[in-house]
């Protein structure tokens, strides 16, 4: 198995990049490295590695650049050459901790949708408190607008993916909505409900934004401005509990005393709740594996990231999900 790795993508580029592929190096005798950038940074930091092939290039996509702009004009970008790595059949997958919109477009553009998906999907895998696997959201931004359709193939997806690649045998699958009730919701909402309770999937129904952390699903699809929303929401209470906790713990002696007990406990729980060490968020319907690290991303997010993409090309998650959605546009036909 090979990988292509965007070596200059993220804030920790290229360092702790190649540090993360080391640690995958040493873990998967099989798997190779194709590091995309600057070879001058790249090199010192690999000691001659058998395991690495550098792509050499200069040209960056930065995180202010405008995604399709930048896709376009910066043809030689790390990230671009990365994703013609795959779709040329040099690479397996593509992994990218760079400009997020900017991946998307060149996923789209160079590697192209499978046929029956309309709009791919960007999926992380978020925390839950019961220290399970985290639930599978999609779309977390892929796509502001979404139909009813494009929900339905979300959840082919999701539902493959968690059963592939997170083990569930039997992966639940909920839309996200402001109430339990079939009837709830806009008319996406009960459009898509409709067409996920007649899928191939085991749908359990709608799920509310509150029961999210607590494990109420396995897989849960939204449109990707919703998604995009329960993303940063997350993160944002996950940043605000941890800077609550660390000021009330550090504000007397005796407080202190009581954290450096408690030190334990407290670095599992920001561990549970660190969603970059779930892995990256895929980008589901391309024809070819590419994953998006999170852009600050350390050593050991990189190589989750990298376990992440070694099982979606061993179980085949891509042309389960071409298969699957295939045989089911074929079933709406009849």
């Amino acid at each position: 198995m090979r990988l292509a790795i965007d070596a200059m993508g993220g804030d920790n580029a290229p360092l702790e990049i190649v540090k993360g592929a080391l640690l995958a190096a040493e873990k998967f005798p099989d798997m190779h490295f194709t590091l995309v950038g600057d070879k001058a940074k790249i090199e010192p930091l690999l000691d001659q590695h058998p395991k690495f092939d550098i792509l050499h290039t200069t040209e960056i996509i930065e995180p202010t650049d405008a995604p399709v702009k930048a896709v376009r004009k910066k043809k030689e970008a790390s990230m671009v050459l990365a994703i013609k790595e795959v779709k040329e059949g040099r690479a397996d997958a593509a992994i990218s901790a760079g400009n997020t919109g900017a991946l998307m477009a060149a996923g789209l553009f160079i590697a192209g949708r499978i046929k029956g998906i309309d709009r791919p999907a960007l999926a992380p895998t978020l925390p839950t408190i019961n220290q399970g696997q985290g639930f599978l959201l999609l779309d977390a931004g892929s796509n502001m607008d979404a139909k009813p359709e494009h929900l339905l193939q979300y959840a082919i997806m999701g539902s493959i993916y968690a059963e592939k690649v997170l083990g569930n045998e039997r992966p639940r699958v909920a839309l996200l909505n402001i109430g339990e009730e079939p009837g709830k919701g806009n008319q996406l909402s009960k459009s898509a409900f409709e067409l996920l309770k007649d899928a191939p999937i085991h749908f359990i129904g709608n799920v509310e934004a509150r029961e999210l952390l607590q494990g109420a699903a396995d897989v849960v699809v939204c449109d990707g401005f919703s998604g995009n929303l329960v993303l940063k929401s997350i993160e944002g209470v996950a940043l605000s509990l941890f800077s609550l906790l660390k000021k009330e713990l550090t504000s007397s002696l005796f407080s202190k005393m009581i954290a450096g007990l408690l030190y334990p406990k407290l670095k599992g729980l920001k561990k549970t709740m660190d969603y970059s060490g779930y892995g990256g968020a895929c980008l589901f319907g391309l024809t070819a594996p590419v994953i998006k690290a999170h852009g600050s991303s350390n050593a050991n997010a990189i190589f989750t990231t990298i376990e992440q993409a070694q099982l979606i090309v061993e179980k085949n998650v891509v042309k389960t999900i071409e298969d699957l959605i295939l045989k089911t546009n074929e079933e709406w036909k009849k």
